[in-house]
């Protein structure tokens, strides 16, 4: 009898040590991150249970992207040091669905379009 308890609690604190190390990494994506190319920055916060990313400075403010403009949404954990949601391009003006990876200080967020056949990446370094 007391084999079965034993291992049920042992399966619960395995699964909080899984909640803790997402909720830690998701902790490190909040923040403002800079593109590689320097012409935007995006804000991360929490929105709930997932994280979205508004632009917080434009190198160039007369193009279509605006500050403040939402661009990534619904960003829920998908994986170690992943996450998936919706993003949006000022740019053409769609949506598409992203896909957040973080390595070290670096953030990778890729849109995707058509079922993922074409997909775009830009990296964002830490700047806070």
């Amino acid at each position: 009898m007391h084999h079965g308890t034993g291992s049920k609690l042992a399966a619960f604190a395995a699964l909080g040590l899984l909640a803790s190390v997402t909720a830690a990494a998701s902790q490190e994506v909040v923040g403002t991150w800079e593109r590689d190319t320097g012409a935007s920055r995006v804000r991360f916060t929490k929105c709930g249970e997932a994280l979205c990313g508004s632009l917080s400075w434009l190198k160039d403010e007369n193009g279509p992207a605006k500050v403040g403009q939402r661009i990534f949404y619904d960003m829920k954990p998908n994986g170690a040091n992943k996450w998936s949601g919706s993003a949006f391009n000022p740019e053409d003006g769609k949506t598409y669905s992203g896909t957040m990876t973080l390595s070290g200080s670096t953030l990778t967020t890729a849109g995707c379009v058509m079922g993922g056949l074409i997909c775009r990446s830009v990296k964002w370094n830490r700047s806070n």
